[in-house]
């Protein structure tokens, strides 16, 4: 009777991790598809600092995909065991990633699908060897912990560093580089997945009966997250208005995954307890993503697919066998001669200087 409840919590934790990473990839589209609708109006852009998103229907859908979403993973934590969650969670990139190929006209090529996989197979690796995270039953435990030294100038880091970002940064490259806006997002998000672990806490001890209203951390997070998230969806809104939706769900993705194991390991104190493999085995994840986002972002406006493949390997044979061809060619046309001497001149010399656009 045991063996079949796990098997049963098992399977109900893998249909809701999976329906989140669905419906937090699908949020974006929807988001997106409303954004699109806007400008078509010709209201204000949310990358020119609008508002006028909060009158589209279509971008309150992704919201509340987003939501579902975000509801659905930590659901899944209470059924299925992290290891299985947490790495599902990256299946939003794909999935967003191919729904933006379908509905959006945002092509994908083969670099992107890669680099997709590679982002995917490096945050699964980050899991295996991922620390544990420290327990913390109460809210004064919780109050401790964030009123730790290192904690307090993580924070303060993150604030000016945000500030900055908005105020000095934004203005000036916001339009231009992706990392401004996607950025902002991330780094406050680490902030306010710490609020969201310590409202948790106080809602459990809600049930549990305590006079947690009266503790004055409670209304602190419950604020500091309203500010968090209110910032994190102004910012991303304005990044998915001005760029790739295939570009910019990975790379917010890596950023803010990044930016919460870091608060989380000097919030939790998870690296004291790590082995050696497992610390290598977690930055080895994080580079693997890094080379899947390069490879996604670098390579956004190559028309390269599985089809162009042999043109390429023909062209590069060519290439390699063009002095001994055309020589051939020359020994059987005497009447070409002087122009094929001329073409293996040409050749020769494009070799010597490290060209093959002569073949």
């Amino acid at each position: 009777m045991s063996q079949t409840r796990g098997r049963y919590d098992f399977c109900i934790g893998l249909v809701l991790a999976m329906s989140s990473s669905i419906f937090i990839g699908g949020s974006f589209i929807l988001k997106k598809k409303g954004l699109l609708r806007l400008a078509r109006k010709g209201s204000m852009r949310a990358g020119q600092g609008g508002h006028a998103y909060l009158k589209e229907w279509l971008w309150w859908a992704g919201l509340l995909s987003m939501g579902t979403g975000e509801v659905a993973n930590f659901a899944a934590y209470a059924f299925a065991p992290a290891t299985l969650v947490t790495p599902l969670g990256a299946l939003s990139v794909l999935v967003s990633a191919i729904l933006s190929s379908f509905f959006l006209n945002e092509k994908l090529n083969l670099h992107g699908k890669i680099g997709c996989l590679l982002s995917i197979l490096g945050s699964t690796v980050m899991v295996i060897h991922a620390p544990q995270e420290e327990e913390v039953e109460t809210l004064n435990e919780m109050s401790h912990k964030l009123g730790d030294p290192g904690f307090v100038v993580f924070a303060t880091l993150v604030v000016i560093v945000s500030l900055i970002l908005i105020f000095v940064v934004g203005p000036r490259h916001g339009q231009t580089n992706i990392l401004v806006y996607i950025t902002i997002c991330s780094v406050i998000g680490a902030l306010s997945v710490s609020c969201v672990k310590g409202l948790g806490i106080t809602i459990k001890e809600l049930f549990a009966g305590k006079p947690v209203l009266k503790h004055p951390l409670s209304w602190i997070l419950l604020l500091s997250l309203i500010v968090c998230v209110s910032t994190q969806i102004n910012y991303l809104n304005r990044a998915l208005d001005i760029f790739n939706t295939s570009i910019v769900t990975p790379i917010y993705y890596v950023i803010f995954t990044t930016s919460v194991l870091t608060c989380s390991a000097i919030l939790f104190k998870e690296w004291q307890h790590m082995a050696a493999d497992d610390i290598i085995g977690t930055f080895s994840g994080f580079l693997t993503i890094i080379v899947g986002i390069f490879l996604l972002h670098a390579f956004k406006d190559v028309n390269f697919t599985l089809a162009n493949l042999p043109l390429s390997l023909r062209k590069d044979d060519r290439a390699a066998n063009g002095t001994l061809l055309s020589t051939f060619d020359c020994i059987n046309h005497d009447e070409e001669s002087s122009a094929c001497e001329i073409q293996s001149t040409e050749s020769l010399s494009a070799r010597r200087n490290g060209s093959l656009s002569a073949f």
